[in-house]
């Protein structure tokens, strides 16, 4: 009797576990999105710049951003430095709407992101972030998943470019292979060119780098910032970056500090001012 004994109890435990787990699941699925669509949406037009005009934005009880105005004119290269905490990804993540902003306005040619279909706008922006968002499904399915109907020969041509095709073709069944649950079976270096590759298919006209090379070592961050150059040529991009080497040639580079942006320019500009940017140079000896 004891080996029954033992299956009844394991049954029971497994059925509360389920339930738990159940209950999780329904939370999410049951939970309300604060996001809506309007209900007379305007087409998204993006020809000359997005802006954000005294933005105030607050998670809790305080504000993570305060009074912030910035113009990221279409095509050129925006970079957002400053300390952990200072707001760097909210701004970013305000852009695409994962969030609504409680005072000012962030507009595209205009028109405020609110007045457009939340779908619409975020067709017009590819994300990299540090951390990968990759499936448990095959190589070319992780690529293809930012464009419907994608053929061999598009995801092979986008692969190459960013660095890619070379590792997956030594893979057991290069494109075909399964790189594992959030892409366990790759290395760092490895999910964020495919994460690169599956922007560059998705081909978007605004383009977000949330610390896209900041957890590599030496030879995968050329290789991906290699492939991220080609990425941004002649796209709009906003970049943050711990390390200001890859950020040097940005068109424009903010200093973020407490949630309001305290400097803006060039590097050299930035530099000599001897202020936050020459500081933040300084303690990561670049």
């Amino acid at each position: 009797l004891i080996n029954p004994v033992k299956e009844l109890s394991k049954a029971s435990y497994a059925i509360e576990k389920g339930l738990a787990s159940m209950s999780r699941v329904d939370k999410i699925l049951m939970a309300e999105n604060d996001i809506k669509d309007p209900e007379q949406p305007v087409s998204v037009v993006f020809n000359e710049a997005i802006t954000y005009d005294h933005v105030w934005f607050r998670y809790g009880e305080d504000w993570v951003l305060r009074d912030v105005c910035l113009t990221i004119p279409k095509g050129k290269t925006v970079a957002l430095v400053g300390q952990s905490g200072s707001g760097k990804s909210t701004i970013v993540d305000l852009l695409p709407r994962f969030y609504d902003i409680q005072e000012g306005r962030i507009m595209v040619d205009g028109t405020d992101v609110r007045e457009h279909k939340v779908r619409e706008l975020r067709e017009l922006i590819g994300n990299v972030n540090q951390e990968a968002i990759l499936f448990n499904d095959t190589v070319f399915n992780n690529i293809a998943f930012g464009k419907e109907n994608a053929t061999a020969e598009e995801v092979e041509r986008v692969a190459r470019m960013a660095n890619a095709h070379d590792f997956i073709m030594q893979m057991p069944e290069g494109y075909e292979s399964n790189i594992g649950d959030r892409g366990g079976k790759l290395s760092g270096g490895q999910r964020q060119r495919i994460s690169i590759a599956r922007a560059l298919l998705k081909n978007p006209p605004i383009l977000i780098l949330d610390e896209a090379t900041s957890a590599l070592d030496t030879e995968s961050e050329r290789l991906v910032q290699n492939a991220i150059e080609k990425l941004m040529a002649n796209r709009t991009a906003i970049v943050i970056a711990h390390r200001l080497t890859t950020i040097r040639n940005a068109d424009l580079i903010c200093v973020l500090h407490e949630g309001r942006i305290v400097e803006q320019g060039k590097h050299d500009e930035l530099y000599a001012l001897d202020g936050y940017y020459t500081k933040l140079c300084d303690m990561s000896g670049e």
